[in-house]
């Protein structure tokens, strides 16, 4: 496989006996995507709930806390994830939860992740096959890295970073309209870069040197420190990744907006 957090279809379809792939399907206030894997998926695929495997209950931490480290452990052994075998993840929201998998997996310390490059629309749009049912993967052995390979900022901490992105739509950061969360606005300071900017017309990432204009905007190729936040610390992943691509090392702030308004006490920015 080339190098890089991306893979393409025809990629994934040279090397599939030899990775472990994930199904990571979930939308936003939909149902879970466990039935549109059973309907058909990337043959060998395992199925990931993102609210349960990649999440812990809702609370002070936002809407999609870090799950537990052996909680996550526990999961990514039983979809057969090995420390010794690459993993690739997708979904069919343009890569917006695969990223999450690809950072948490990053996170604690598995040495080859990539996400497919406009998940399932992409395999089928490239001619790929499908295999339909359940899967029965035989267990990992993943363990959780003690030294974390993708770096966290805390709320205490988020005001300090250089350069702080939100990842949400710009009418959502500006404050204009909040249809999830009971606050409106954005932290102070932060700067915008929609998921969607990371996209081309065809749902597929933009090429490295598009992604290093777009946050070099906003000053991100060129500061000390960069981090990112979204609603609830989903789509955040995906600038992360996008900046990845770019070749931009950024932390994720796991708490994003949805975390960020439990204190009162916060400041809130609109416009």
């Amino acid at each position: 496989m080339t190098d890089g957090p991306l893979i393409s279809p025809d990629e994934l379809a040279e090397v599939l006996g030899g990775v472990t792939v994930l199904d990571v399907r979930y939308q936003m206030g939909g149902p879970p995507g466990h039935e549109v894997f059973v309907a058909g998926h990337v043959p060998g695929a395992a199925y990931v709930d993102l609210d349960r495997d990649l999440a812990a209950a809702p609370g002070d931490g936002g809407r999609h806390p870090l799950p537990a480290e052996a909680d996550f452990e526990a999961a990514m052994r039983r979809v057969g994830v090995r420390l010794d075998r690459p993993v690739v993840v997708y979904d069919d929201w343009q890569g917006r939860a695969a990223a999450r998998a690809w950072w948490l997996l990053r996170h604690h310390g598995h040495p080859d992740v990539r996400v497919l490059d406009g998940g399932w629309t992409a395999w089928l749009e490239d001619g790929h096959g499908a295999e339909a049912g359940e899967t029965s993967p035989a267990p990992g052995d993943f363990a959780v890295a003690a030294d974390k390979g993708a770096a966290v900022v805390e709320a205490g901490a988020v005001r300090d970073v250089d350069v702080l992105i939100d990842a949400r739509a710009p009418e959502r950061f500006r404050g204009e309209t909040e249809p999830v969360d009971a606050v409106a606005g954005h932290i102070p300071g932060a700067v915008n870069v929609p998921t969607t900017d990371n996209l081309d017309e065809r749902g597929r990432f933009r090429s490295a040197d598009e992604l290093r204009a777009t946050y070099g905007r906003v000053g991100a190729d060129a500061a000390g420190s960069v981090a990112a936040y979204c609603g609830s610390g989903v789509t955040a992943a995906h600038d992360l990744l996008a900046m990845r691509v770019a070749g931009i090392e950024a932390a994720l702030y796991p708490g994003s907006w949805s975390g960020w308004i439990t204190d009162p006490a916060r400041p809130v920015e609109t416009g």
